[in-house]
């Protein structure tokens, strides 16, 4: 059984976007995999944050991923700083990495923009740690969007330079599970950008502790256009925000967007709205219900948080001391 290794950084309640294009994912490979699901703050705090609301954001993700599925019984539920093994390692990982590969990252040219010079240097290593958040616990999966890929590929050659340096094969290659078309869920008010929960408008993302009129109200208020549904795909070319309610309603019914468009061909968007947010409710109602509950008991999720960084770190532990030695350092 493959050991596969899922992080997502605490913004926060998820919204509907993180559950279709990773969380819903998760669930089902806990029945394939063992897995360690990993809330990564350290990776939070590589850009500006609020340390007033890191703790009950990194609180908050865990309650939604537990109400979304994630049983921690089973498998490793865990906040990423409390395992110490994550920075031994990232840190030998920061010395074999290369600074041409790094500068490579598509991801801090794009997080960095113009002002290179101002960002931090967490920035810019943090594949490093990714590789290291990987490979300390030996995974050989990490199911991922694309736009991750590259950092996988990194996490590889990292790996390789270490197994060579070192004259071992001590850490294994990893693979990249890409997440499926489900992973870009787009703005309820712009077909253009993704759900994000930096947008400034609430009504552009459903967020997994809406109540059930919430979900049905941002549903209805989702921007469309004026044409009615088409019977083939191919008919909704150059229409965004069409195609994103669509994909949404094949996401949660877990059917193919061809099958959507065959059941409503022809119709105005009012009808198919109501299906979407009938559907919308049934599927996510439940888990605002459950995330409500679980927030209500802090010291609980706490509880498990902590029960799951010990679990992580006894898996961790024993490989980084090995990674250690073999790097030459004294040990007492």
């Amino acid at each position: 059984m493959h050991r596969i290794l899922s992080g997502i950084q605490p913004t926060g309640v998820p919204h509907l976007g993180n559950y279709l294009g990773a969380i819903k994912n998760w669930v089902a490979l806990q029945a394939t995999h063992e897995c360690l699901f990993c809330v990564v703050d350290l990776h939070a705090i590589t850009q500006p944050h609020d340390p007033k609301t890191l703790a009950s954001s990194t609180r908050e993700l865990a309650a939604a991923l537990i109400a979304c599925g994630i049983d921690p019984q089973k498998h490793v539920l865990f906040n990423q700083s409390a395992v110490h093994a994550h920075v031994r390692l990232a840190w030998i990982f920061i010395c074999v990495a290369r600074m041409g590969w790094l500068n490579r990252m598509t991801q801090f040219k794009d997080k960095a923009g113009k002002d290179r010079e101002n960002v931090s240097v967490g920035l810019f290593t943090y594949p490093a740690l990714m590789a290291a958040d990987i490979l300390v616990y030996h995974a050989t999966r990490v199911p991922v969007g694309d736009d991750q890929k590259q950092h996988i590929e990194l996490a590889n050659d990292i790996r390789d330079k270490f197994n060579h340096d070192f004259e071992t094969d001590f850490f294994p290659a990893v693979e990249a599970q890409i997440i499926g078309p489900a992973a870009r869920v787009m703005s309820l008010r712009d077909g253009a950008k993704k759900m994000s929960k930096s947008d400034a408008s609430d009504q552009s993302r459903i967020n997994l502790t809406d109540d059930a009129e919430t979900i049905a109200a941002k549903i209805r208020r989702a921007k469309t256009d004026p044409e009615p549904l088409p019977s083939e795909l191919q008919g909704l070319d150059g229409r965004p925000e069409a195609r994103n309610l669509v994909g949404i309603y094949a996401a949660l019914d877990d059917i193919e967007p061809s099958q959507v468009v065959r059941q409503f061909a022809g119709q105005g968007f009012g009808n198919f709205k109501s299906a979407l947010a009938d559907l919308t409710v049934a599927k996510l109602a439940p888990i605002a219900a459950e995330t409500r509950r679980l927030l209500a008991d802090p010291g609980h999720v706490d509880a498990v948080l902590r029960e799951g960084a010990a679990r992580a770190a006894a898996i961790a532990d024993p490989i980084v001391a090995e990674a250690e030695r073999l790097v030459g350092f004294l040990k007492p």
